[in-house]
């Protein structure tokens, strides 16, 4: 059903908003606050007030419009973190334009995927990718790169493509539109497993949603700080850190990228109070010196209150959300204690269930498959751009969104994450989930980092392989660490769930926010 169709004679929370109004409003209420800081890693820190990101973005959308660009096209941004991803995000949505925001890490067969699959008309990047979104992106009718590479000077002269300075034109002449919170906004494409990444469709009212929803999940209020070094290409950064901060009219620090050293200097620097973070991130942090007078009062990352990471000293609130869900449709509680390691409990504003393969109610401490039911164009992504089989495929018939990710039943009304369904491996008949085995040998000193994947057994169908990053690296690691590993998992698991390879390695595949891309571990086993 069309989304239009699907949305008529409801009554929208953003009846009559859209993205622009909200930072209009707030260049009104808080001109001179500062809404981002930018801090690279080898200059001062910049401040942008929202009087004056509003202005530059307005300048930008004319100059967007005045090269050609118009409402309803795709702008392809392919930027590491940096203040012109933003300016490029804010001026494609003000001119209606739908911002298309993609991984840095891209081959460029995925790049040209991209640009084919949207049909950009147009691609921002920065002098590091010139040369690949130039000879891979046939079809733009320009290309514009920025002065440096997140903030560092580029590795080379660049000859591709127009400079990014060149696009601005008068913020008086920015193009005015029809306000309209179910017209589509921007695009960010999943990562593929065993198909082409999709790419999901957010309306302006899914970006509300994301702002004013994640800062509510979040306790976000006009005096935080919220830090952010997560992809901005990518919904936890986007929508969790900058979108949430410009509701409550606070303060977003971007950094490049996540770096341990550089993380406590600038969060103490700018007051930063709030982080989205990853375990990944919070691991290498152990390995710092923690300084007592920081301001953090919460962070939120994959997991309620991990034990592991109490010495931090701030209270880590956990959630689990998808790019098609905008914000979190499971959260920790920020005012109440949560179970350990847990996601927290269903959000209010949507419906869960968990349910086996075959429908039936999951029971309490029974894993089951995750779905979950919203608004499509509000509260759930609009669509799968140009894929209406893969966007009804992904709905039950009452109406749930399948998520494909596997959750544990707790004790009054918490969940626990289990895996991803393509995560979960046969092992002789018996299904076992490769974060069970994760979580055990995570707490084996000397373990930075731990994934399991599945490598085929002509007896047992499937047996697990686990890779490690030992502290310290390959080089530092203890002699006996790999028995150790063998010793915590014979003790905490059942027999045909021990793994029955260890690889020491100094590093893994990545994916979005760090994650490790276990498709490439997969072929790595063979």
């Amino acid at each position: 059903m069309p989304l239009r169709q699907a949305t008529a004679g409801i009554v929208s929370p953003f009846d009559g908003l859209d993205v622009p109004w909200l930072l209009r409003m707030r260049a009104e209420v808080r001109r001179d606050h500062p809404f981002l800081i930018w801090a690279p890693f080898d200059a001062p820190a910049r401040r942008w007030s929202y009087g004056e990101f509003h202005d530059r973005v307005g300048a930008l959308a004319a100059g967007l419009a005045r090269r050609g660009v118009k409402p309803g096209e795709y702008v392809l941004i392919h930027l590491d973190n940096c203040i012109e991803a933003m300016l490029a995000w804010f001026a494609c949505v003000e001119l209606g334009a739908i911002a298309v925001t993609t991984n840095t890490r891209s081959a460029p067969a995925e790049i040209a995927y991209f640009a084919d699959h949207c049909g950009a008309v147009a691609a921002i990047t920065q002098p590091a990718y010139a040369e690949i979104v130039a000879q891979n992106c046939r079809s733009i009718s320009w290309l514009a790169v920025t002065s440096h590479d997140a903030g560092a000077m580029p590795a080379q002269a660049v000859s591709r493509g127009d400079s990014f300075e060149s696009l601005f034109a008068d913020s008086a002449d920015r193009p005015k539109r029809p306000i309209d919170p179910f017209a589509p906004c921007s695009v960010q494409y999943t990562s593929g497993t065993t198909s082409r990444p999709k790419a999901v469709l957010w309306t302006h009212a899914n970006a509300l949603w994301g702002a004013k929803i994640n800062a509510a999940h979040e306790d976000l209020h006009a005096s935080d700080v919220h830090q952010a070094y997560l992809p901005l290409f990518h919904t936890n950064a986007l929508a969790y850190s900058m979108l949430a901060t410009l509701w409550v009219g606070a303060t977003c620090v971007i950094q490049p990228r996540f770096s341990a050293s550089r993380f406590w200097g600038v969060a103490r620097e700018h007051g930063a109070t709030w982080t989205s973070t990853i375990p990944f991130c919070m691991k290498a942090l152990l390995e710092q010196e923690i300084p007592k007078d920081h301001k953090f009062r919460l962070w939120g990352s994959a997991i309620n209150e991990p034990p592991a990471f109490a010495g931090f000293g701030v209270k880590v609130i956990g959630w689990w959300g998808m790019t098609e869900t905008i914000t979190h449709g499971i959260v920790g509680e920020v005012d109440q204690p949560n179970i350990p390691m847990s996601i927290g409990r269903a959000a209010p504003e949507y419906e869960i269930r968990i349910t086996d393969d075959d429908g039936r109610p999951t029971e309490i401490g029974g894993t089951g498959n995750l779905s979950i039911k919203g608004i499509p164009g509000l509260s759930l992504f609009a669509e799968y751009l140009h894929n209406e089989t893969a966007t009804r495929d992904s709905f039950d018939e009452h109406g749930f969104f399948l998520t494909g990710d596997r959750v544990e039943r707790l004790q009054n009304g918490y969940i626990k994450f289990g895996d991803r369904a393509k995560d979960m491996l046969k092992v002789g008949g018996e299904n076992v989930a490769a974060s069970e085995i994760e979580q055990v040998i995570a707490l084996v000193p000397g373990v930075r980092e731990a994934a399991v994947v599945a490598k085929s057994h002509p007896m047992l169908d499937e047996v697990p392989v686990v890779f490690i990053i030992p502290q310290g690296g390959v080089a530092g690691a203890a002699p006996d660490l790999p028995e150790r590993v063998m010793e915590a998992c014979r003790k905490s698991l059942a027999d045909f769930k021990v793994p029955r390879e260890i690889r020491l390695v100094d590093d893994m595949p990545r994916s979005t926010l760090e994650k490790v891309a276990k498709a490439e571990l997969r072929k790595m086993v063979g």
